[in-house]
């Protein structure tokens, strides 16, 4: 197997890996490309548009939710009402920070040590919160009273910092407002749709010449579509029978092992 396409399947599955787990994403891409000594800008398009299989995952595996909630709104059920009043609600802050704050996160974004030390800082935080936790009070998305949807939607915002973890600031502001486990993965699994497509899009508009460019590589592109498609199926699955029964202490020791050592590896070459 030659190396570009070695890369193409790694970043495939890093992204897939990444997505939904609260270890970040774009934290994880960003570091790839310093210890893959690839050109991170050229691969740019391509990370954009792979996110949408990850997208893809979540609606095929909740498909029968989407399509509940569909046919509540026809028939004005308040359940299905809620539940997308909760999401608009906890999508609206990403959409109002993310215009007014875009360039300074871009700025961000090229900066691994930014990525290292919030690994680190984000490990802590979910072993700190982890031991503070309550009674949880809501089950269920459409049973989050609209303030804390509101309110696990401006916590949200704090993934703009790459290192964060989008799904990890959602499921640790979603615990933190009395949600229990498995509402807070499976809200942050929807919450990701909305969020990410916008996301996606503002990039695809904003890279759109590349997008038309007849040198992007659309075989590439696919593949990495498939595999991020594969393994968010498969991650998503496990990740929730798995954080409902022994919740996510794991993963914030795996967020500062990780933060540590390529803070250590970027000072010292």
């Amino acid at each position: 197997m030659d190396s570009h396409l070695l890369t193409v399947i790694l970043l495939g599955i890093v992204e897939g890996l990444t997505e939904f787990l609260p270890v970040s994403s774009t934290g994880h891409l960003i570091l790839a490309s310093e210890l893959l000594g690839y050109n991170a800008a050229e691969w740019a398009t391509f990370n954009v548009v792979i996110q949408l299989g990850a997208i893809l995952a979540v609606v095929m595996l909740y498909w029968r939710t989407f399509w509940n909630v569909a046919m509540g709104l026809f028939g004005l059920d308040q359940g299905a009402l809620r539940f997308v009043a909760n999401l608009l609600l906890a999508f609206l802050p990403s959409v109002v920070l993310g215009l007014a704050l875009h360039s300074q996160i871009e700025a961000m974004l090229g900066s691994p040590t930014i990525v290292a030390v919030a690994l680190i800082v984000g490990g802590v935080a979910i072993l700190m919160i982890e031991r503070k936790l309550g009674t949880f009070r809501y089950s269920g998305v459409d049973r989050i009273p609209f303030g804390r949807a509101l309110g696990i939607g401006l916590v949200q915002c704090l993934a703009m910092i790459p290192g964060v973890s989008r799904s990890g600031a959602t499921i640790m502001g979603a615990l933190s407002l009395g949600v229990d486990r498995r509402t807070a993965a499976e809200f942050s699994f929807f919450l990701a749709i909305p969020t990410m497509m916008g996301a996606t899009t503002l990039e695809m508009v904003k890279n759109r010449d590349a997008l038309m460019d007849a040198s992007v590589n659309w075989g590439d592109i696919g593949i990495g579509f498939v595999v991020s498609f594969i393994v968010a199926i498969v991650v998503i699955k496990l990740f929730v029978g798995w954080v409902s029964r022994r919740g996510f202490a794991p993963f914030a020791w795996y967020r500062i092992v990780a933060g540590s050592a390529a803070l250590i590896w970027l000072l010292m070459r």
